[in-house]
């Protein structure tokens, strides 16, 4: 699964620099995530870190982009060029 910023945005930029896959920029509104970078930071941290960095919840699961567990882990290991450990 990747996440999605909703349009209740508020632009702080508290979510970007805690994205450890570069996944989160800002768009012509409001941030967006990519979700071909997002793995929900499996394989570098227990919880996602923009979620809890957001003052006002605007991130969720992104219903279009669902993926398991194990497809993220593989995704962290394309897009880092290693294992979670």
């Amino acid at each position: 699964m990747a996440l999605l910023i909703d349009d209740s945005c508020i632009n702080c930029d508290m979510c970007e620099p805690e994205c450890p896959n570069q996944a989160i920029a800002l768009g012509e509104e409001i941030y967006e995530i990519d979700p071909k970078l997002c793995t929900e930071c499996v394989g570098h941290y227990d919880k996602p870190t923009c979620i809890s960095v957001c003052p006002i919840d605007c991130i969720a699961i992104d219903p279009e982009h669902k993926e398991s567990q194990d497809a993220l882990l593989i995704k962290y290991a394309t897009l880092t060029g290693k294992l979670s450990g």
